[in-house]
């Protein structure tokens, strides 16, 4: 059933791609559990931290250099946007756009508008927010305090659209309405989708959509050859270049979980059509990206000599990278489909992928052309401990006790720390696009080998490291989903 794209609300991944928080086991029975629809979220019963779709969904749209932000929620719920500013300039460094301006405001709901409701606030803050910053478009994140007040956001953002003369849109990303953070970023370009991006005029056969994250400019070389060229979203981009996006010959990204709805929504709305095939991270994953690229652009003639020519280039360096690795024991603690990313990395240097977590599982794709566990277990090999978890540190410092890796490689930063204070040799993988391509596997490879010679350093880190859990919780034989459904059924002798 489709989608629609134009209305102001997202369906929550939980719906949508029957998305769950908790799983122990095989990748493969993951990838047979979720194509037959038996997948559940899962109930914590004790929770350390987590994340909040309202960030993401702000955080998407703040990435706007044209527009304009208006959080309408308590303070503590903009403390994020200095995160999102200093990632965005960091991108405009990085692709030599100039300085990044910031261009938020938050109402700061308080207690009394909890009573009275905080419309007004609004009203005053869209105003501000036009004459601060000019945008061209004022997009209104909710909250949790103003979904509970039942503030009417886009019914006061239609009647501000009149008087200020620009979009006013509202992106409905209550903090309480999925378990799933990533839900917000549906919502965002949802947002973006209605108030943004226009019926295509041309065609530009020789673009493609990337939708990612900050990162190093893998893409044009990787689509120069076979003569395409890329154009990243939606960060650190102008209203007028994301209007233009239908126009585009296809789209693709570093992480089905970040643009699997804006990817659907061009296909369905545009004709946009999406590449049908895992990010290319490794060197075969690449190489069937690149043929899935070129099959939808008319290019078959030339991706074949390309990816010839290519291999023969990074042979030297990989066949030397990969004697060194060959066998190291690695654990990848990353998001859903990020994670299978850098398990294809891993497996083409043969390396040992002794475990994976994911911070949640979509148990379907908009596409079931586009499902990277499936892709995973059938193109680069199963993996025998894969659990999903919401970033619980408790869960994961066991599973890590338990496997013993050589090497820890994280996507957030916070989760580092696991590795440093287990004495593991720990890669935060911060940039997602340094390991796209064949020069992204050289680069990953020189990576590891670099954080091998850490060693004296976490070991030192581990020595005057005492984790604040319980002797019974450490116990190996502790059953790390303890916490989990049931969990508060269960006699604890801590």
């Amino acid at each position: 059933m489709s989608t629609n794209f134009k209305s102001g609300q997202v369906e929550i991944r939980e719906k949508r791609l029957k998305t769950v928080l908790t799983f122990q086991g095989k990748a493969s029975e993951l990838a047979e559990q979720g194509s037959q629809g038996k997948l559940k979220i899962g109930k914590f019963c004790y929770g350390q931290c987590g994340d909040c779709q309202e960030g993401c969904g702000k955080g998407l749209v703040y990435g706007i250099r044209d527009a304009a932000v208006i959080s309408h929620a308590p303070i503590g719920c903009f403390a994020t946007i200095d995160g999102n500013y200093r990632e965005c300039q960091g991108i405009a460094d990085n692709r030599k756009k100039g300085k990044f301006e910031h261009h938020a405001i938050c109402t700061n709901i308080q207690e009394k508008d909890t009573i009275y409701g905080a419309g007004e606030k609004l009203r005053t803050a869209i105003r501000q927010a036009k004459e601060r910053y000019n945008p061209k478009v004022i997009f209104v994140s909710s909250s949790c305090a103003s979904g509970i007040i039942g503030d009417d956001i886009p019914g006061i953002a239609a009647e501000m659209q009149e008087e200020v003369g620009v979009p006013v849109v509202s992106i409905a990303c209550e903090g309480f309405k999925s378990k799933i953070w990533s839900t917000g970023w549906d919502a965002g370009f949802n947002a973006i989708l209605r108030a943004v991006v226009k019926p295509p005029v041309k065609k530009d056969e020789d673009v493609v959509n990337i939708f990612n994250f900050a990162g190093t400019d893998r893409f044009t070389r990787l689509l120069g050859l076979i003569g395409l060229r890329p154009h990243y979203l939606p960060y650190v981009t102008t209203t007028e270049e994301l209007s233009h996006i239908s126009e585009a010959a296809a789209s693709a990204t570093i992480c089905e979980t970040l643009a699997s709805y804006i990817g659907e929504g061009l296909e369905q709305l545009y004709g946009v059509p999406q590449v049908k095939a895992a990010a290319p991270y490794g060197i075969r994953t690449t190489d069937k990206w690149l043929r899935a690229v070129a099959e939808l652009t008319g290019r078959q003639d030339q991706v074949e000599a390309a990816i010839e020519s290519e291999h023969e280039r990074i042979k030297e360096k990989f066949e030397n990278l990969k004697a060194q690795l060959k066998g190291k024991r690695v654990y990848v603690f990353a998001g859903d489909a990020y994670a299978h990313n850098v398990i294809s990395m891993a497996r083409d240097f043969e390396m040992d992928v002794v475990g994976t977590t994911t911070y949640h599982h979509d148990g379907k794709s908009d596409s079931e052309d586009i499902n990277t566990l499936k892709f995973l277990v059938e193109n680069v090999g199963d993996v025998e401990n894969y659990n999903v978890c919401n970033k619980q540190s408790y869960q994961v410092l066991k599973f890590l006790k338990n496997l013993k890796p050589e090497l820890l490689i994280v996507r957030h930063p916070a989760l580092a720390a696991l590795g440093y204070k287990s004495g593991i040799p720990t890669i935060f993988d911060a940039d997602s696009n340094l390991g796209v391509g064949y020069d992204g596997q050289i680069e990953f490879g020189e990576r590891i080998l670099r954080s091998f010679r850490t060693h004296k350093l976490v070991d030192n880190i581990a020595a005057h490291t005492k984790f604040p859990y319980s002797e019974w919780w450490m116990n190996q034989d502790t059953d790390p989903f303890y916490f989990v459904d049931n969990g508060k059924k269960k006699e604890v002798n801590a």
